[in-house]
């Protein structure tokens, strides 16, 4: 049996399309990539929360930005992966580790098992909770809602490689991006594979949440598998539409690399 969750999980927004993540219960709270700090200040105040902690998946600025800020108001750890432009990490995390959120202050029954997952930076990790229902992930940039982040450190072959560790995730998954990039992706998804019905669902499900200003996330590991192309590779829809731009590796590595090169011009 799965404990009852006695936490929330509520999407800040913040800069141009980020979500800060705030896993929180009526008094305390643990941000996530907080890119800048006024928004988790305002969402903190709001509710009469204090900070516990910070989590941080990659060093981009619109993911470590608010740390210094919040840091000067809350003394906190900050967890994440030790990089030298990342002076903010006091708690230093690697493959096979873990982050117990356990303190005097909270019990939430949250075990997050430590991945590395690099392709988009270097020095980029995934918190994945299992041992509660629904399972939770925080994939930071590495996996978007549809779609999957640029390559800015790396190679293809290491960012397919982190996507498909994370699709082996059970399908009821919650996957918490930091991007609200969902509804651009799916334009391209559907240029992949315009007769995905699946696909095609998402997009309506997709158009009706932003024409109300909702977040388009979490998704579900389920949900990816059946719409985003970069976990789609084998699909013989998606091979086909890339043959005619010329591809002739139709290994599941040659039609990310495709894919990915594609997306980045589209």
């Amino acid at each position: 049996m799965f404990p009852s969750p006695i936490f929330e999980i509520t999407a800040i927004p913040a800069l141009r399309d980020n979500y800060i993540w705030a896993i929180h219960d009526d008094q305390h709270a643990v941000v996530v990539d907080p890119g800048e700090a006024a928004p988790v200040l305002a969402f903190l105040h709001a509710r009469g929360l204090h900070l516990d902690a910070i989590l941080c998946t990659h060093r981009h600025n619109d993911h470590i930005g608010g740390i210094a800020k919040l840091c000067e108001v809350y003394n906190v750890p900050v967890y994440g992966r030790r990089h030298p432009d990342n002076p903010h990490i006091t708690d230093d995390l690697r493959e096979g580790g873990q982050l117990k959120l356990d303190t005097p202050n909270i019990n939430w029954g949250i075990v997050f098992d430590i991945i590395e997952t690099p392709g988009h930076l270097d020095d980029h990790i995934a918190y994945i909770a299992q041992g509660i229902s629904p399972a939770i992930l925080f994939c930071g940039d590495v996996l978007f809602g549809a779609g999957c982040g640029r390559i800015f450190e790396g190679t293809p072959a290491q960012l397919h490689y982190s996507l498909q560790r994370l699709s082996l995730l059970p399908g009821s998954t919650r996957v918490y991006c930091a991007h609200e990039y969902t509804a651009a992706n799916l334009r391209f998804a559907l240029a992949c594979e315009p007769d995905n019905t699946k696909l095609q669902q998402r997009v309506a499900d997709t158009q009706k949440l932003r024409a109300s200003n909702f977040p388009t996330l979490p998704s579900t590991i389920a949900l990816e598998k059946a719409t985003n192309p970069f976990l789609r590779c084998a699909q013989p829809e998606i091979i086909r539409n890339l043959q005619q731009r010329g591809l002739t590796d139709t290994t599941e590595l040659g039609v990310f690399t495709a894919l990915r090169e594609w997306k980045n011009r589209f």
